[in-house]
C-alpha cells in the first residue's frame, strides 16, 4: 500500500476532486524508441497517489504530439483545460512543465484556469498553488525557460541546416524528376518514363495555359504521373489528385520539362 505523504498546500477540497496526470512526447519516433521517458511520466501517477489522491486519470492521447508553435491541436491538453474549467480537478501532474506546454499562450491558459478554479499543479519535484505569488513566479519562470529551450533547439537545427546548405550537402526529398547519382550528386532521373511524364505535363500546360485545366486533362484521361511517396525513396505512379497536383506542379523546376525529354520549348 502506498504511504500517503503530507503536503501543506494540499487541502481536503483538492483531494475531493480527481487528479490528472498528463503525458506527452513530441514525435512518433520518440514514442517508439524512448520508452524510458514514458515510464518516468507514468510514474508521476504513483507520486500523485502518494500525495493522497485515489481517483487519478492519466491522459496520454498526446503521445507523439508537439507542443510548439504552429503545431496541431492537442486533444489531450484541451481535455485537461476543459476538466479543470468544470471544477473537476484538484491537481494537474506532469513530469516537467515542458510536457504541458512549449508556448506562452498555452502555458498562460493553463495557469489562468488553474488559478481561477483552485487547481494545483505538480511536476516531478514540487507542488504549486497559484494562489501563492511565489508559486506563480516560479511557474512563470519555468514556462518561459521551456519556451526558450525549444527556440534554442530550433535555432541550432536551422543553423546546422544552413551550414550544410552553404556546402551544398543539404539533401531533403527531391522534386519528382530528380535523383541522386552514386556519388551523391543531383541529376535528372534516369528513368525515361519519368522524364516523358513530366515533359507531358509541360506540354499540356502550354496547350491550355491553365494549371486547373491541365490537371483536369490528366484526370479525364486517367494518365498516371510519378509521385514521391511519404516514406521511402521509390517513386509511385498515381492518377493526380488536386492537392498532390498543386504540390508537384510547383515543385518541378521549369527547366526540367525541356531538358528531360526535349519537345516544345
Amino acid at each position: 500500500m502506498t504511504e500517503v505523504l503530507y503536503h501543506p498546500k494540499i487541502k481536503p477540497e483538492h483531494l475531493a476532486r480527481k487528479a490528472i496526470v498528463y503525458l506527452r512526447q513530441s514525435s512518433d519516433k520518440q514514442v517508439r524508441l524512448n520508452k524510458e521517458s514514458q515510464h518516468l511520466q507514468y510514474a508521476v501517477a504513483e507520486r500523485v497517489r502518494a500525495l493522497g489522491w485515489t481517483q487519478v486519470e492519466i491522459i496520454n492521447s498526446d503521445l507523439g504530439s508537439s507542443a510548439g508553435i504552429a503545431s496541431a491541436r492537442r486533444e489531450g491538453f484541451e481535455r485537461v483545460l476543459s476538466a479543470v474549467a468544470l471544477g473537476e480537478v484538484g491537481i494537474v501532474g506532469s513530469r516537467e512543465v515542458s510536457r504541458l506546454s512549449r508556448t506562452d499562450k498555452d502555458w498562460c491558459r493553463l495557469l489562468e484556469v488553474c488559478q481561477i478554479f483552485g487547481t494545483l499543479i505538480a511536476d516531478e519535484q514540487q507542488v504549486y498553488d497559484l494562489s501563492y505569488l511565489d508559486d506563480q513566479l516560479v511557474l512563470g519562470i519555468k514556462g518561459t525557460l521551456s519556451v526558450v529551450e525549444l527556440k534554442v533547439i530550433r535555432q541550432r537545427m536551422l543553423a546546422g541546416q544552413e551550414s550544410k546548405a552553404r556546402r551544398g550537402e543539404l539533401f531533403k526529398r527531391l522534386p519528382v524528376g530528380y535523383a541522386l547519382d552514386p556519388l551523391g550528386k543531383i541529376v535528372f532521373h534516369p528513368d525515361q518514363r519519368v522524364c516523358q511524364a513530366i515533359q507531358l505535363v509541360f506540354t499540356k500546360f502550354r496547350e491550355r495555359w491553365s494549371v486547373r485545366q491541365t490537371f483536369q486533362w490528366f484526370r479525364d484521361h486517367d494518365v498516371e504521373l510519378p509521385a514521391n511517396p511519404i516514406q521511402g525513396t521509390r517513386l509511385a505512379w498515381k492518377i493526380p489528385t488536386q492537392r498532390a497536383w498543386s504540390v508537384t506542379f510547383c515543385a518541378i523546376p521549369s527547366t526540367l520539362g525541356p531538358m528531360c525529354g526535349g519537345g516544345a520549348r
